[in-house]
């Protein structure tokens, strides 16, 4: 297999032109990165997306570990002596890692079993016989099968005999890959999922009730579903198994074996057809066709995961705000922060406003004093334990001072990590980890790209049972899932902390720290040029994060755009056409409107690319989030027991899961409003209908106050 053919196969796979999958290959090869490629390189890829271009890169790792594994596999076969042409174009053409396996595994060096001992013992003739099938009943039967007796070897008996050859039979037949793909697909095609509760818990009501009598086809089943057995399982709440109608299995197995009835040992390959299925097939393949879709339910939880981490990631940002940022709680109190407009720490109090340590005066003023002292534009409260209550306390106090200051609740998410991570004590070694929890929910609110990065992106709090799917492949997406919304939003390069310049395209955490020492010994940069005086930064690496970077009142006006400084000399001549400096043609609609692209083509640019370089001096640095705005909830309902049926409510979504979406709506316990709820027309993923930190209107369906279950309809 060469990398023309991988080339085509990830065409085939993906239903992508030639052309565009050869050249991103090669520059993926040449370490170009994803974002850099979809973004810069529009015309080499034939503009395919940032989703297209990672599709590619998975399928070619997916390709190359194939190719490393045949290579492993050829070479074993051949030691044996036993690579025929006709194998190897076999093994060559295999486009999947199981089916790959299946033809190995009769070639596979075994450890001792049944039929190896048979095979030792001289059965593998008769077992030969067996398969062929051409000894007629009017043979001596008793006479053929002494010839194989052979005490020595434990064969003192015919019954020994013939076990021995069946045993044979049954593992060439389980060996067979054509065999086990038509098991497979039977099993995938036909099979149930059956679940049952443990005897222990079937008399108790819990969140796995559904699932205490269940039972769903293989095929159809929804990930989601897979997942709640696998977990219900893993507490010893429910047992499951592959249920499947074993005597037509046996049967499709017998109409691929050369049976013939009036053969003298009929009987006999019958046993062995029986016995590969009961003994080897369906262990084996039961199992594998279950981890199989175990993997698919794993990916779509995982791509789920991704999705609303990333609308999370790309929640609109309050800005240059001063912010009061408030971690709530009851018995150690609320901790108090104050940040400037650009995030810096500058003062810590902590106050006591509810029981059991109630000081509401003190802590009035203390508030009072901070928000007169910085003049707060917005006060951003965690939404954890005593969440509602802060608000109720913090609200009046506001109003009644007609302060300008808006309260927002912010998700408390992740934040304990961060507080309590390395990152969080060298950036605040004198504070207690409850007062960098604080900070932390203050800037999740003024930047939360910038805040989040800090943190890992599986302690976001978003997805569905993200802790039991594969570890792996989560961190890979995800860590993918930062580093595009990262790059799609542009990072400012005399601000952003080493987490955030780290998944900048080609930067990396090594280059990103030597970037913030660099600008710490020697001040702002002047311009991205002088990234070059950095340590460790190439040009590779300049070309890949130059686009990405963000330079306000930089040398060049370009440097606080996305135009990448590889383009900037087709702005100049642009300007120059106009008779304008670059400044004067940046933002000024009327003049960029007279450019003709065409004009501007050649070898090296094309239409595409001068039309991002058109929109971007259009709007230069503009941050592609969307605008900020917030929600009240109402006062009047803070716990689940105020809620009544058909209660209208306004709600943020916190998840979005493959079944449907949970919903805040202010009593401490998130809603869930089913698929079927989310929207007036059909729809096959609720992230056509809703996204992570949507505001909306819901309204209560039904409350079970018992097991904590809110059931919502999104109200259209």
């Amino acid at each position: 297999m060469n990398g023309q053919t991988i080339i085509d196969w990830i065409c085939e796979d993906l239903k992508l032109p030639q052309n565009g999958v050869s050249n991103t290959v090669s520059m993926l090869g040449g370490g170009d990165t994803v974002p850099f490629i979809s973004r810069y390189r529009k015309e080499k890829t034939g503009n395919l997306t940032e989703v297209n271009i990672r599709d590619i890169d998975e399928k070619l790792h997916y390709y190359i570990e194939l190719q490393t594994r045949k290579e492993t596999i050829l070479a074993s076969i051949d030691e044996q002596k036993k690579l025929t042409p006709e194998l190897k174009k076999s093994i060559e053409n295999c486009k999947e890692k199981t089916k790959l396996e299946d033809i190995y595994l009769p070639y596979k060096p075994k450890r001792q079993t049944k039929a190896t001992i048979a095979k030792d013992a001289g059965l593998e003739p008769l077992a030969n016989a067996i398969v062929e099938q051409k000894i007629s009943m009017k043979e001596n039967r008793e006479a053929i099968l002494k010839k194989y007796i052979n005490a020595k070897k434990g064969i003192d008996t015919i019954e020994k005999a013939v076990e021995g050859a069946i045993d044979i039979v049954a593992e060439q037949i389980s060996d067979n890959a054509g065999f086990r793909g038509l098991m497979r697909n039977f099993i995938l095609n036909t099979g149930i999922i059956r679940s049952k509760a443990v005897k222990a818990a079937q008399d108790i009501k819990t969140k796995y009730s559904m699932y205490y009598d269940y039972g769903e086809s293989l095929k159809t089943v929804p990930g989601h579903r897979l997942l709640a057995i696998r977990r219900g399982a893993k507490e010893k709440v429910l047992t499951w198994k592959i249920a499947l109608e074993d005597e037509q299995a046996v049967e499709l197995l017998l109409s691929k074996v050369a049976v013939n009835n009036k053969s003298l040992f009929y009987p006999e390959l019958f046993t062995a057809v029986q016995t590969a299925y009961d003994r080897h097939l369906y262990p084996s393949l039961a199992g594998e066709v279950f981890i199989a879709k175990m993997d698919e339910a794993d990916r779509d939880a995982i791509n789920v995961f991704a999705q609303n981490a990333k609308s999370i990631l790309l929640a609109p940002p309050a800005g240059h705000k001063m912010i009061m940022g408030i971690d709530p709680g009851f018995r150690t109190g609320c901790k108090v922060v104050v940040i400037d407009i650009n995030g810096n720490f500058k003062e810590y109090h902590a106050i006591f406003p509810h029981e059991p340590a109630s000081r509401i005066t003190e802590a009035e003023e203390i508030l009072v004093d901070l928000i007169e002292e910085y003049d707060i534009d917005l006060i951003s409260v965690g939404n954890g334990t005593a969440s509602r209550e802060t608000v109720a306390f913090v609200t009046p106090i506001l109003q009644k001072r007609n302060y300008r200051a808006k309260l927002v609740v912010v998700s408390e998410a992740g934040a304990s990590v961060y507080s309590a991570s390395p990152l969080a004590t060298a950036e605040f070694p004198d504070l207690d980890v409850t007062v960098r929890g604080a900070i932390s929910i203050a800037r999740r609110l003024q930047d939360p790209l910038a805040e989040l990065v800090k943190i890992d992106p599986k302690s976001i709090g978003v997805g569905q049972y993200q802790h039991d799917v594969n570890q792996i492949q989560l961190k890979k997406q995800l860590d993918a899932t930062v580093e595009s919304a990262v790059n799609f939003v542009g990072v400012n390069l005399n601000s952003a902390s080493v987490e955030l310049l780290s998944y900048v395209a080609g930067i990396g955490k090594t280059t990103a720290k030597n970037i913030v020492n660099y600008r710490a010994k020697n001040g702002s940069f002047k311009n991205k040029a002088e990234l070059t005086k950095v340590p460790t930064f190439g040009e590779k690496t300049f070309t890949q994060c130059a686009g990405f970077l963000r330079i306000t009142n930089s040398d060049n006006p370009l440097d606080n755009s996305a135009v990448h400084p590889e383009s900037y000399h087709i702005v100049e001549k642009m300007a120059g056409d106009l008779n304008v400096d670059i400044s004067g043609l940046i933002g000024n609609e009327d003049l960029i409107n007279k450019i003709s692209v065409r004009d501007y083509v050649s070898a090296d640019i094309g239409v595409l690319t001068l039309n991002d370089i058109i929109a971007e001096l259009k709007k230069p640095g503009v941050d592609p989030r969307k605008d900020f705005s917030n929600i009240e909830f109402s006062p009047d309902i803070t716990t689940i027991n105020d809620l009544k049926e058909n209660m209208v409510l306004d709600g943020i979504v916190t998840n979005v899961t493959n079944f449907g979406a949970f919903i805040d709506i202010g009593v401490h316990q998130d809603g869930l409003a089913h698929i079927s709820k989310l929207s007036s027309k059909f729809i096959k993923n609720p992230q056509e209908a809703v996204s992570t930190g949507e505001k909306l209107k819901v309204r209560v369906l039904k409350v079970d106050a018992e097991l904590k279950r809110i059931s919502l309809e999104v109200v259209q």
